[in-house]
Order: structure tokens, then sequence, then C-alpha cells
């Protein structure tokens, strides 16, 4: 080996070469100090528990329909000869107002008739009568033969028949006159009519359909879960039944929001098969009378929602949904910023919020943060946070 070729001294001088280094390196190197660090809390976000009476809302939504609805038909057959101005689609009629005439005609002359027949009846029972009265005379002094005083009562009792027969005729040609004018048979409105003068009608044809105006109904469907926010007094009689809840209707129309108020008047008698809802009516008086503010009628077939008052609770607390566990339960950051978990009674889940009943005092700070890895007495730091009430009230 040739101690002069590169490759055999070249690596040692390197290797040497590096060896100096670190060992100045590691002389002068400074001392390294080691420190414990401090614990870094975790932040979470509170709100204030302010009890407060609460009345519970349960929402829905229907359409209004009317309380009465009605064909009108007509009981005799006629060309029209007038009809009522009122008598059109969305026109209002008063209960008993005339709204369209039959030609009467036909009618008066079988009155005409009837009436004759009737005299004529009246008449043979008079002739018969008399001459019943005579036959029994002679039948007392032997004169006339039993045969012909059977004769005589059995035409006596035809002629009072015939009497009884036309009187009959004549009050049902009575009858058909009156009925040849059509009155309303409530006060209303007309959803939508389809004869005018010059038309034949028939018996049993429908000329128009009307509904009455005094008040309307909103069925609206309640799931199960929220009927135990409403005292229906479920499946009894309307004596049984309580006092039930009013109601607030809300819709728009003509681009702006209105409200009317109402009742709830009863529950329907079974439980809808498909959905599992209760549907409940409400009921709302005079819905056409002018409003304040220019509120419009609360016209029949409007889309409305509805808002059911349900009992008061009171202490209730109103926090955002994530604050509640899944075992019913809060986290409360305590004097010493310590978390300590509080058993709550939920009292009804909204959208984003939750009711809750429970230990709260006033002022207590809830945790609205999610804290996954809970600690009974981990120290945290708090951020305040606005409250649903808080929002509400804003």
């Amino acid at each position: 080996m040739n101690p002069r070729n590169p490759k055999v001294w070249l690596p040692i001088a390197m290797m040497a070469g590096f060896s100096f280094i670190a060992a100045i390196l590691i002389a002068t190197a400074s001392e390294v100090k080691t420190a414990v660090p401090e614990p870094v809390m975790l932040a979470v976000r509170v709100v204030n528990a302010d009890p407060e009476p609460v009345r519970l809302i349960v929402r829905s939504q229907g359409t209004v329909a009317p309380r009465t609805e009605s064909a009108l038909i007509p009981e005799v057959s006629g060309p029209v000869v007038w009809t009522s101005p009122s008598l059109v689609s969305g026109g209002f009629i008063e209960a008993g107002e005339p709204l369209l005439r039959i030609d009467r005609g036909d009618y008066e002359t079988a009155r005409v008739r009837a009436r004759a027949a009737l005299e004529r009846a009246e008449g043979e029972l008079e002739h018969a009568k008399a001459n019943l009265l005579r036959l029994e005379g002679l039948a007392a002094q032997d004169i006339a033969s039993p045969s012909q005083l059977d004769e005589a009562r059995r035409a006596s009792r035809v002629s009072a028949a015939g009497v009884d027969e036309a009187g009959a005729q004549l009050r049902q040609t009575q009858r058909d006159l009156s009925r040849t004018e059509i009155h309303a048979p409530y006060s209303g409105r007309v959803r939508e009519e389809n004869v005018d003068v010059g038309q034949f009608v028939s018996r049993g044809q429908s000329l128009a359909t009307i509904y009455a105006t005094d008040y309307v109904e909103v069925r609206l469907p309640i799931p199960d879960q929220e009927l135990a926010f409403l005292d229906l007094g479920l499946f009894a009689s309307a004596k049984e039944a309580a006092i039930l809840p009013e109601v607030r209707l809300r819709a728009r129309f003509a681009g702006a929001e209105h409200a009317w108020s109402g009742r709830i008047v009863r529950t329907e008698g079974e439980i809808d098969a498909k959905s599992r809802m209760v549907h409940v009516v409400a009921r709302v008086e005079k819905p056409y009378e002018p409003g304040p503010d220019g509120r419009p009628p609360l016209a029949v077939g409007l889309f409305v929602s509805a808002e059911i008052d349900g009992p008061e609770f009171d202490a209730v607390v109103t926090v955002p949904r994530e604050a509640v566990r899944a075992d019913n339960s809060v986290l409360i950051v305590d004097e010493e910023q310590r978390l300590q978990r509080r058993p709550v009674e939920v009292l009804r889940i909204e959208q984003d919020r939750v009711l809750i009943r429970g230990a709260l005092a006033k002022g207590e700070r809830i945790c609205v943060s999610t804290v996954r890895a809970f600690l009974p007495g981990m120290s945290v730091s708090v951020i305040k946070a606005r409250s649903p009430a808080e929002d509400d009230r804003s």
C-alpha cells in the first residue's frame, strides 16, 4: 500500500478534522436549562342562568276552511228568469236573501188546477154525505135496502179520500211554486256559480257553491311529542273538555305579515294512521270584519302558521342546544373557575335552544362550549357569551 495514495490518507484527514471541530463545539456549548411548562387552561364560553316563567308554544300550520259549505240545488225545473247581483264568484250574501228565480208560469197553472180539483172533490163529498144521510133515514123506515146504504157509505168515504188527495196536491203545487225562488240559507259568500238568466235548470242540478262567513276553521296537525305541552282534553266531549287554549294565526298577504286570534274548539276523534298526528281545529270568529291597521280578512283558502298557547312553567332557563350533554346535564363553572356537572330536567328541545329546569340559581355560569374530555373540578378560563333568552329580548 502506498501511503502517498490520496485514497488512503484523505479519509483519515477528514475524520480527524471532523473530530477536532466536534470537540471544539462540545467544549464551547452553553449549559441547557430545563423548565416545567405552565399548564394551558381550557377556554370555555358561558352564559348566566336566568330562571323565568315561560309559556310553551306549540307551532303548526294549516289552510283556512269555511265551517259550512253548501251547494245551491233547485227542487223544481224550469228556465231561470232572474239572478241576484250577489250571485257571482266572491259575492257576499245575507241570510234569507233571494238569489235566483225560476219561471213560475207552469207552477201557477198547476196550482190553479189543483185548487179546482180540490173544489170538485169537496163538492162530491158534500153530495155523498147528503145522499148517505137521506138513505140512512130511508133505511130507518125500511124503505132503503142494506145494499143501497152500503153503497152510499162507500161513496162518502171515496169522496173524503178524494178531498184529502186534492188537498195534498194543492199543497204540493204551492210548495213547488215557492221553490221557484231560491234564498240564501245563511249569511256567507259565493265560492263559485254556474248559472245565468235564460238557462234551463233541472231538479238536483248544482247551480252555485256558497259558504258561511260567521267564522272559519283551520285544521292543525300536532305531532305526538308536542301533545304533552297542550291541555286539549283529547277525545273528551265538548261538555267534558276543559277550556281549550288560544291560538294565533299568521300569514303573509299582499307583501305584509298579518295576525289573527282564535281558539282551539275541538280535537278530531282519531289519530292519523299515516302521519301519527292528532288534528285539532282552531276557530276564528268574524273573519271578514275589517281589522286594525288595514288588516285583510282571513280568507278561505289562505295558508297560515299557528302558535297554540301551552302551559306556563316557572324557573325555566333557556340555553343553547350544545350546552346540554347526552345524559341530561350541564356543566357549571363555579367561583374557583372549575367545571362541575349538574343534572337538569329537559323540558323541551327546540331548533337551536333547550328549555331546562333544575337546581340552577340566578347568575350561575353555564358552560356552552363542547367539552369532550371532562373531568370534575378541571380548571378553565371563561369567555362570556349571549344566552338565547338575551337574544330574544334584544
